[in-house]
């Protein structure tokens, strides 16, 4: 039986910002190898394991993207710190004095932390400045350019947040990096564990898709080398519980959310009510979530061939793009139960009255 803390431990603490995923995408490949009949990787690293159910069935795509925000050195100074270019979306105030690993051509990890001055030198404009990323550099604890070439890093490599996985006072709150949106990749894992020894009517496709915090690019290779019937991508969403943040459904501990809009996407209606009626059969909490900015894999899922029935299935999440994200255990397994229930129920019949929403 699988042990779910090992899996999000290594999940969360494995580096793999955008465009360098390799690391990442190598513990996904060993939990795949357990649960899928087959394994195969798009040109530009996503990895997607097959697993048959019934091989004349509905072709469901599962996505989640392994990468995480992250930073690459963009330059080195004559004193051996080290600017960066970000990788996806970054408030720079979440970054300052954070501690980071440089991952060198040659697999080398190297240590560092963000600079951040103290207080006491600044007067009332530089303490209220928001920062921004040209600002920012990373200091290796060496004083000169060479002694960092000397390390082996170079312009180009890439910069990973550094935090460790933990369970928190209440143990079903879940600790650590990375969760946008790898606790999304953990719940295709556990689903596809799940469906292992079971029967089901559907041939189903789970994929970490790389790339997505720069333009969901793996999202759209993914799609096109599969051409899903139907596709469900996982992602993290806001957390409405925070005293500064209240105006939603979604928080800690209220089930999976069905997402019904996005900047990049229009959930399917047809598809939306199946899953409402899935979660009301199988009594699964569930809540509802829309956001008017950001996107998901779907946004490029449901625009590929002639289109493809598709939706986001969120995650409440605190505190994502940052060093410290905070999920609960109920959502993950709430999602895990309704992905589960979605692939055994699902037909091809089942899904020519779903897109009869739309006709």
């Amino acid at each position: 039986m699988m042990n779910k803390d090992v899996l999000l431990k290594e999940i969360s603490e494995v580096h793999g910002v955008s465009g360098f995923e390799k690391e990442a995408t190598r513990v996904v490949k060993k939990y795949f190898l357990e649960s899928c009949d087959e394994i195969q990787y798009d040109n530009l690293g996503s990895i997607v394991g097959k697993q048959v159910g019934n091989e004349n069935g509905p072709k469901i795509l599962l996505t989640g993207h392994i990468d995480e925000v992250g930073f690459i050195v963009k330059s080195i100074d004559e004193n051996g710190y080290i600017r960066v270019h970000p990788l996806g979306g970054w408030w720079a105030h979440v970054i300052l004095a954070q501690k980071v690993m440089i991952t060198t051509r040659e697999g080398k990890k190297i240590f560092g932390v963000f600079g951040a001055e103290p207080p006491h030198g600044m007067g009332p404009e530089a303490r209220n400045k928001v920062k921004e990323a040209k600002d920012l550099y990373i200091d290796l604890g060496v004083a000169s350019k060479k002694e960092v070439e000397d390390l082996g890093v170079q312009v180009g490599d890439p910069i990973c947040p550094l935090s460790e996985f933990r369970r928190m006072n209440n143990p079903k709150y879940l600790y650590g990096k990375a969760w946008d949106d790898r606790i999304a990749v953990a719940a295709i894992i556990e689903t596809l564990d799940n469906l292992k020894n079971q029967e089901h009517p559907n041939i189903v496709y789970g994929a970490a898709t790389v790339q997505e915090e720069v333009g969901l690019r793996g999202a759209k290779t993914v799609a096109q080398m599969i051409h899903p019937d139907v596709a469900i991508a996982i992602d993290v969403t806001m957390c409405y519980d925070l005293p500064t943040i209240q105006d939603g459904q979604a928080k800690l501990g209220t089930g999976v959310a069905l997402s019904l809009y996005d900047h990049s996407v229009i959930a399917h209606t047809g598809l939306v009510k199946y899953m409402e009626k899935i979660c009301k059969e199988e009594n699964i909490p569930f809540t509802y979530d829309g956001l008017a900015a950001g996107g998901t894999d779907s946004g490029e899922i449901h625009k590929v061939y002639d289109g493809v029935v598709n939706m986001t299935l969120s995650i409440p999440c605190r505190y994502f793009h940052s060093h410290s994200s905070i999920v609960h255990e109920d959502d993950l397994d709430a999602t895990v139960k309704l992905l589960t229930a979605f692939i055994k129920k699902l037909t091809f019949a089942d899904l020519e009255e779903i897109k009869k929403d739309k006709q």
